[in-house]
């Protein structure tokens, strides 16, 4: 036993010295997490796709956190025991550790640098204590907003208030605090990035309402982008919450500050003439979201050139495109929105071509004709939502095909597809995976039904029967339903 119990100790030592993510489990996950003060884990399994693309992000942002934060996973199909013990009920699931006890779950991107620059934020304390003038500007100059604040006093009931938001927010926000009033009178201070100084806007916003977790959280929503904030793959989320236009063109903040604000600029100046229009507004490297761009909007490597490239994406998902080239006393980007403002722009839909022939029982569907097949008011319609890569959605064809010619007969039901992968999927349809399939009945075409049975002829027939508004015409189909 003594022998056993040293190779399990040296199984924990390689682990804990030799990797930049720890593999933990049931048996060593308790004696491993309290040994680090701060710990990211990430709980997934082996087949799952999600976790998968994840890895590699996970790897580089444990290579780079190494000695600050420590990164783990559990791989739940082998460990059920920590991973029921977490509620763990779908994959990737990740969550932040304090000395083995599970602190937070982890909302942040899911990227190298995403995951680096949260959990660098982990580190140290939730709000830094300032004493100087110095450490304040020491702390503000960062590339990143900062919320501080300014107390009368270590008792003031306001700094308690303040710090329990610090605790609550620090993953998202840097956070600092004085007593020294010298610094300013009591009130928070919101510092933007100084690499986004402009002359539309002031760089410090100041809070002077009643103070409680809730208020302050509005303030920093409300106030913390600015009139154009720099939108970058980590961020990008929270600012698509809101109609967004974007111009990309190469910006680069930390080569050419200049450059990078010479074009911000020429577009803020635009935009503060839009301000409570209900369009925000930022900027961004066009080459870290180039792959979105040709995907989303069907962008070539040499569109726009040196010129931004503008989009417009609202919280719909409906798209636009300038497509007049951008000029620097901004007027072409002026007559740009008053035509969005007045919905005399047409969106961008990525599409295939409609089909000329499309006499097979399955109808093929693209975004250009999803309208006019699948909502279609007097049909019923299945669609499958494919990917040609995908092994599942080529195992599936002889059986949708077979249930396509079962219903042939049928003139109020049309079983269709669409490739999800070269064509927009509709608002309303969640494809986060192939194959999709989603049914829109007559009479509910805003409410599709997503089909989650096993991809069986009589399952899809059965499904069908319960959800469409008349009795099934089938042609040669024997079996009870």
């Amino acid at each position: 036993s003594d022998f056993l119990e040293l190779r399990w100790l040296l199984t924990i030592l390689t682990k804990s010295t030799n990797m930049d993510v720890l593999e933990l489990g049931d048996a060593d996950f308790d004696y491993l997490a309290t040994e680090h003060e701060t710990m990211l884990v990430k709980f997934y399994a082996p087949w799952c796709g999600h976790c998968k693309k994840l890895a590699p992000e996970f790897e580089k942002a444990a290579s780079r956190l190494k000695g600050s934060v420590q990164l783990a996973k559990v791989d739940c199909t082998a460990n059920s025991e920590t991973c029921s013990r977490f509620g763990v009920s779908g994959y990737p699931t990740l969550r932040i550790f304090r000395y083995g006890k599970d602190s937070a779950p982890y909302d942040g991107p899911r990227t190298a640098e995403g995951i680096y620059e949260t959990m660098r934020r982990q580190t140290g304390p939730d709000s830094m204590h300032l004493k100087t003038k110095d450490d304040l500007k020491a702390f503000v100059n960062n590339h990143d907003a900062s919320i501080v604040g300014v107390f009368s006093g270590t008792d003031s009931p306001r700094l308690a208030e303040f710090l329990k938001a610090a605790t609550l927010l620090r993953e998202q926000f840097r956070f600092a605090h004085s007593t020294n009033l010298q610094l300013a009178e009591e009130c928070v201070l919101l510092f933007r990035p100084p690499r986004l100084t402009n002359a539309f806007e002031d760089s410090v916003v100041i809070f002077r309402d009643y103070l409680t977790i809730g208020s302050l959280r509005r303030f920093i929503r409300d106030h913390i982008y600015g009139l154009c904030p720099h939108m970058t793959i980590e961020n990008r989320d929270r600012l698509r919450v809101r109609d967004l236009l974007t111009a990309y063109y190469d910006l680069d903040y930390h080569h050419n500050l200049p450059g990078s604000n010479y074009w911000r600029n020429r577009v803020m100046k635009v935009a503060s003439k839009y301000v409570g229009r209900g369009l925000t507004f930022s900027v961004a490297n066009k080459k870290d979201f180039l792959l979105e761009l040709e995907e989303d909007f069907g962008m070539g490597t040499s569109d726009g050139g040196e010129l931004p490239f503008i989009t417009i994406r609202t919280r719909l998902g409906h798209k636009y495109t300038m497509r007049e080239e951008f000029t620097r006393d901004g007027a072409s980007l002026q007559r740009f929105l008053e035509d969005y403002f007045a919905g005399r722009l047409k969106r961008y839909i990525k599409s295939e071509p409609i089909p000329e022939k499309n006499s097979g029982a399955v109808k093929v569907v693209v975004a250009e004709s999803f309208d006019q097949v699948v909502n279609d008011p007097d049909k019923g319609v299945l669609i499958q939502f494919f990917s040609p890569s995908c092994p599942h959605c080529k195992k599936l064809e002889p059986v949708y095909g077979e249930l396509a010619d079962t219903l042939r007969s049928d003139p109020k039901i049309v079983i269709a597809k669409m490739n999800a992968v070269a064509n927009d999927v509709p608002l309303g349809y969640d494809v986060q995976g192939f194959p999709t399939i989603y049914f829109a009945p007559v009479g509910r075409k805003d409410e599709p039904v997503r089909y989650q049975g096993t991809r069986e002829l009589k399952d899809f027939l059965r499904f069908l029967k319960r959800e469409a508004s008349h009795s099934l015409m089938l042609s040669g189909f024997k079996d009870e339903l």
